[in-house]
């Protein structure tokens, strides 16, 4: 007898690409390599920004919280992908797959979050340079990134609770890479619209929303670098700007692709994809692109293996 689909006894299947096999191998190699990435860089941004004095500002404080994000993010769900892609058993518990969902929307909605005050803080830093210290002050900063993660938290509560309400079908295949909650909308076999009008308004507010003020500000943050007189100023901001603007789309454009469509129309390939890279490929290339593209942090970590070499 089959148990109830709503059994904290049961388990779900995570199909993932099982149904290429003998692609399953070269996704572990990529997955496993971008996780490596993903550890050693987002922890090496955290580092620099607690022990180089001259990192110790509103932009890297914001930075090393996005760092911190982006490791717990693919924490959450990259271990299990690749202990379903190693071997023959895809399936998760009940617990893990309900623990998966909780801790997968609460990051992503923070990131969404802190994505826009990030950009708040790079307007402040360009178009208000003069005030910026006394705006952007720790007491603030702190607040700022409290709001990120509380108002990640209450999405998740919101978007959870109502998935986990649905009446999930006997087989319990998840034609995904993770739990999250366009796939568990598919394993429905209820009416999901309520879930659909929930998933649409929440996520638009989440990402939509903060996407839009995000362009705005950096309408005005232009404008603001095309009137400065220092070449060097320019080229400064202009770097920073972008770095910032890059990891904006890379996140909230998979974001919007994946939770904005509509759930039950979407194509299922595209959408899994579309999950792995924002849970995968996105936290990878953020501390890339800041590192890359930042000749202050690339001073840092000088300063630090310096101070190693010394050392030794």
């Amino acid at each position: 007898m089959e148990a109830d689909s709503n059994s904290s006894s049961g388990s779900f299947v995570l199909l993932g690409i099982s149904d290429h096999p003998q692609l399953e191998m070269v996704f572990f190699v990529v997955i496993f390599s971008s996780y490596l990435v993903t550890l050693v860089g987002n922890s090496t941004i955290i580092l620099l920004s607690r022990l180089d004095a001259r990192l110790h500002t509103p932009m890297y404080f914001f930075l090393s919280n996005l760092s911190s994000l982006d490791l717990a993010f693919t924490t959450s769900s990259v271990p299990q992908m690749l202990k379903n892609l190693w071997g023959p058993d895809k399936t998760i518990s009940y617990g893990g797959c309900v623990t998966q969902l909780y801790v997968f929307l609460w990051l992503g909605a923070t990131e969404a979050i802190l994505l826009l005050v990030m950009a708040f803080d790079r307007y402040i830093a360009v178009c208000r340079p003069l005030h910026y210290m006394s705006v952007m002050n720790p007491r603030l900063c702190w607040l700022l990134a409290a709001l990120s993660w509380l108002g990640g938290l209450g999405n998740s509560v919101i978007q959870s609770t109502f998935t986990l309400q649905l009446p999930f079908c006997g087989h319990r295949r998840v034609d995904n890479f993770l739990c999250e909650v366009p796939a568990m909308i598919k394993l429905a076999c209820g009416d999901t619209s309520l879930n659909e009008a929930v998933l649409n308004g929440v996520c638009t507010f989440f990402t939509a929303v903060p996407l839009s003020i995000i362009l705005m500000s950096y309408s005005f943050v232009a404008q603001a670098v095309m009137k400065m007189r220092s070449a060097e100023g320019r080229r400064k901001a202009f770097n920073t700007c972008l770095s910032h603007l890059l990891v904006v789309f890379l996140f909230y454009g998979s974001a919007i692709y994946g939770y904005l469509l509509p759930a039950k129309s979407s194509n299922q390939d595209q959408g899994k994809f579309i999950s792995l890279f924002y849970s995968v490929v996105a936290p990878t290339a953020n501390p890339l692109i800041y590192s890359l593209r930042n000749k202050e942090v690339k001073g840092a970590l000088g300063r630090l293996l310096g101070r190693g070499r010394e050392g030794g």
